[in-house]
């Protein structure tokens, strides 16, 4: 028994430390998440949870450090009687939120391990009440766990644990994640994540005298009543679904792959840090119009002419989803460099890069 204990405690303590430094990587990230969650629950329980909407970047901080914490907790039984409490309530917070998120189709996302891995409101599901097993196992164990004294390097090691935490996700949250997950990381070619990767094949489920029918092609039979369209290789899907930029003009999606683009990267004007928008306008004048620089822009069209007057913009802007643009950058504003719609660079507003820079990814 104690073997078995030992190997979920390892087990455990592992998958905690794996998923809580995926999501530390992008705390920004989490947070928009959590937001979801707390709009969510500010219509289906209680408005008072639209006023943790403006916290939810400390709450993130504090779930993602805790889970990395709790895991190293875990491994080297660091007051194991407090840590299965702590451990218990968490993976039932978790169990309740992805429950919910799959019975009422609520969050489609729950953003378990971050960008790195998706999964299904269902399976996070399955996942977590997998997990509430083996942390029951070790809750109602803790005693055999149990040591005299606190070791001094325990402490020593929880202490490294905690700051090395917050240290991590300050600076993502002052610069970018460590590590780009996201369809629109350095590298990623836009137009071509847009594509398929093969042609998408779909069977289709039919109905006849009664009976269930599974049919490659779409029957001419009349007799044959539709029942549902099912995807076999959903592995082929596009990567970028909803990247899309427009104007009153028109739509200029395709406008942005041409050439070499700096993309300006503004989510919300309200919520826009300006210390640095001179460094981005600088940056532009140095690139003497080598590289044209575009506004992409999720507000509406008068709350972004007064801002741009205000700070004196004097670049073209166009307009694209609130979501697709927190997506491409966690930064407001940011920076991306494209050419011929591959992703060449990425900038936090903390990080304006020199225009010879730029260049060189360029040439």
């Amino acid at each position: 028994m104690k073997t078995l204990n030992n190997i979920i405690r390892y087990l455990v303590g592992a998958l905690f430390i794996f998923s809580g430094l995926i999501k530390i990587n992008d705390p920004v990230g989490t947070a928009i998440k959590l937001e979801e969650y707390f709009e969510v629950f500010s219509s289906d329980f209680s408005s008072l949870f639209h006023y943790l909407i403006p916290y939810a970047l400390t709450f993130s901080v504090i779930i993602c450090a805790l889970e990395v914490v709790l895991g190293v907790a875990l491994l080297i039984r660091y007051r194991p009687k407090f840590t299965a409490w702590i451990l218990l309530f968490l993976t039932v917070f978790f169990t309740f939120l992805t429950f919910y998120s799959a019975y009422f189709n609520k969050v489609t996302d729950c953003g378990c391990f971050g960008d790195a891995i998706k999964l299904t409101p269902w399976q996070s599901f399955y996942k977590d009440i997998i997990l509430l097993f083996f942390v029951l196992i070790l809750f109602f164990s803790r005693k055999h766990f149990a040591k005299k004294a606190i070791s001094f390097g325990k402490e020593i090691v929880m202490g490294i644990a905690i700051v090395a935490n917050v240290f991590i996700a300050r600076y993502a949250i002052a610069h970018l994640p460590f590590i780009d997950f996201r369809a629109y990381k350095i590298g990623a070619n836009i137009p071509q994540s847009m594509q398929p990767s093969e042609k998408l094949e779909y069977k289709y489920i039919m109905e006849k005298d009664g009976e269930k029918v599974e049919l490659d092609q779409y029957p001419k039979d009349p007799s044959y009543k539709f029942k549902n369209m099912v995807l076999i290789n959903p592995e082929a899907q596009p990567t970028i679904t909803d990247y899309s930029v427009w104007n009153d003009e028109g739509d200029f999606t395709e406008y942005t792959f041409e050439g070499a683009k700096l993309l300006v990267i503004v989510h919300d004007v309200n919520k826009t840090d300006t210390n640095n928008m001179e460094k981005i306008k600088e940056l532009a004048a140095n690139l003497n119009g080598r590289v044209e620089t575009l506004v992409l822009t999720s507000s509406d069209g008068g709350s972004f002419e007064a801002f741009r007057h205000e700070q004196q913009l004097a670049f073209p802007y166009y307009f694209a989803d609130a979501t697709v643009l927190k997506t491409m950058i966690r930064s407001n504003p940011g920076i991306i460099l494209l050419k011929d719609g591959t992703v060449e660079g990425k900038w936090h507003y903390n990080d304006v890069p020199e225009a010879e820079e730029v260049e060189d990814l360029l040439y």
